[in-house]
């Protein structure tokens, strides 16, 4: 028996009998966002025709995700106009984009960016260009339309809602002791090295590169933490922010997740409230998501964003590089002839297209594993009936549902009408986020599932907390990434997996270089690699 057919037996009698066959069939959807076919055209074409047309200019970037369009901007700051940026896709963004399900805006990936600190002053820069940023009375004061708005974030967690999502209703003192001891880890850990977000800029101290060793799950049971709500949230954190749990990432991801912005907070007492520290970072966030920061860096570009463009080859010749790359709207090959190339794909693409790839890019994508991803967009046309406790926010989380399973972990949902304060409640849109680092043959199931199948155990996750979903859901479109985002697994800090990479007229740029995936590490790493093309043209 196939594995879809296993997934769909097993699901839809649990759909059935919570809602009736009836109800399912009337939400309608499909696979959006992403088209597999072009970028499977890599792994199933042998061989491509000779180009039909040769273009020349002074650089190409190769991927317009957001380190490619970050690349694109520092071009562009410099002066630098004369460049081509090739894009998969028909939208450009990765996994930064955005989309519309009947008349309302939803994110098809990444979905908010925290308030950057200093340390990644190229992102500060950028948001003070969209007007995001300024300066006021001699601080800085970022927009509030385009911060998140309370109640930020909550748990269904023992049959109520409560506020924030470590779990805390009735959890008993041997909880809160762990809660207190995790916490005061995170603060000695704090303390002993500089965590910062971009990483990739980061020095890595021994005691980092001790972290970075073994898994998050091994320095728990290191550190005698082995209380289930503790490891629920810790499972629940990884998976939300590298795509696989505790037993897969480094403890040096599982610790950065606190100790590179806002620290753990836990409850001081028995039924007490998790305290927010005084300096937790804001999040700035939109209808859809990361997709409004990366539609205003793809708008200024007009014709030098070729979109549909498959790159298939990347060589350095005698005089500049060549990069082909294959129109999937005219089916033919054409020749972009350079002086430099920026190859803003992710590592295993990039050692697929780079003709004779150094043993640098091939040991980093050979180290580099990758969490499939699925999100979905659930349109409803009226308020979801609500359980008891916190009132509905931003980001929603469903405890039963969060555990790991074959299905994968799932992480909740965001509602795409938050920032809009409506008075009264109506149609909006649920972002749902499922993490499929952790199953067997995550990428496998992920392309094979029909997409009724994952309709109806997305409906059943969510029932447990909204009885009435199925009845008031009208559409899901759902999109597949089978390469979402780079896993910070344990591997030694100084590897190749962790550090930019240049190589003759090829600059590298892309979140997979600093191990993980994250807005910070994308943009800066492409600004990076921008400023060095336009340094080396101008040389």
């Amino acid at each position: 028996m196939k594995r879809r057919s296993v997934l769909a037996g097993a699901a839809l009698p649990l759909v059935g009998s919570l809602f009736g066959c009836e109800k399912i069939e009337e939400v309608q959807g499909g696979f959006t966002g992403v088209d597999p076919e072009r970028g499977h055209l890599l792994r199933e074409r042998k061989a491509w025709p000779a180009p039909t047309k040769i273009h020349t200019t002074r650089v190409v970037i190769a991927g317009g995700g957001v380190a490619g369009l970050a690349a694109a901007r520092a071009l562009r700051l410099k002066n630098q106009q004369d460049f081509v940026l090739l894009e998969l896709e028909t939208q450009a963004g990765g996994n930064s984009r955005g989309s519309v399900v009947n008349g309302i805006a939803c994110p098809l990936g990444a979905h908010y960016l925290p308030v950057p600190s200093d340390a990644a002053a190229d992102v500060q820069n950028l948001l003070e260009e969209l007007g995001l940023r300024k300066r006021v009375a001699g601080r800085w004061v970022y927009d509030e339309r385009h911060l998140c708005h309370s109640p930020q974030e909550r748990l269904f967690f023992n049959g109520e809602w409560q506020e924030g999502l470590l779990p805390l209703h009735g959890v008993g003192r041997e909880t809160l002791t762990q809660y207190q001891r995790f916490a005061a880890l995170v603060a000695r850990a704090r303390q002993s090295a500089t965590w910062s977000v971009p990483a990739s800029r980061a020095v890595p101290s021994p005691f980092m590169e001790s972290l970075a060793a073994i898994t998050f799950e091994n320095y728990l049971v290191q550190n005698g933490l082995d209380n289930p709500h503790l490891r629920w949230y810790l499972n629940y954190c990884c998976n939300d922010d590298y795509g696989a749990g505790v037993a897969t990432v480094s403890a040096w991801a599982g610790l950065h997740y606190f100790a590179s912005r806002h620290g753990f907070s836990a409850p001081s007492h028995e039924g007490g409230d998790t305290t927010e520290p005084a300096d937790r970072e804001g999040v700035l966030t939109w209808p859809e998501g990361n997709g409004w920061l990366t539609r205003q860096l793809a708008l200024p570009l007009k014709e030098r964003l070729q979109t549909g463009q498959v790159v298939v080859r990347i060589a350095t010749v005698k005089h500049g590089v060549e990069v082909d790359s294959f129109n999937t709207a005219t089916q033919t090959v054409e020749r972009w002839q350079a002086e430099r190339c920026i190859v803003a794909l992710p590592v295993f693409v990039a050692a697929r297209v780079v003709e004779n790839p150094s043993e640098f890019l091939r040991q980093a994508a050979a180290r580099t594993r990758y969490a499939p991803w699925l999100v979905a967009n659930i349109h409803i046309k009226s308020p979801l009936q609500d359980r008891p406790g916190a009132p509905p926010s931003w980001d929603n989380v469903i405890h039963d549902a969060a555990a790991p399973n074959a299905h994968g972990a799932s992480l909740g949902y965001v509602d795409a009408m938050h920032q809009s304060l409506q008075s009264v409640p109506g149609a909006t849109v649920l972002t749902h986020y499922r993490a499929l680092g952790d199953v067997p043959q995550g990428r496998k199931l992920l392309m094979d599932t029909p997409w009724t199948a994952w309709r109806d155990v997305i409906l059943a996750d969510l029932s447990r907390a909204h009885p009435d979903i199925a009845a008031k859901a009208t559409r899901i479109d759902i999109t597949r990434y089978g390469h979402a985002m780079a896993v910070p697994v344990p591997a030694t800090r100084d590897n190749p997996s962790f550090r930019s990479a240049a190589a003759g007229r090829l600059s590298f740029a892309h979140s997979d270089w600093a191990g993980y995936s994250v807005f910070e590490e994308a943009f800066t790493l492409g600004h990076g690699a921008g400023l060095s093309a336009v340094s080396a043209a101008s040389g």
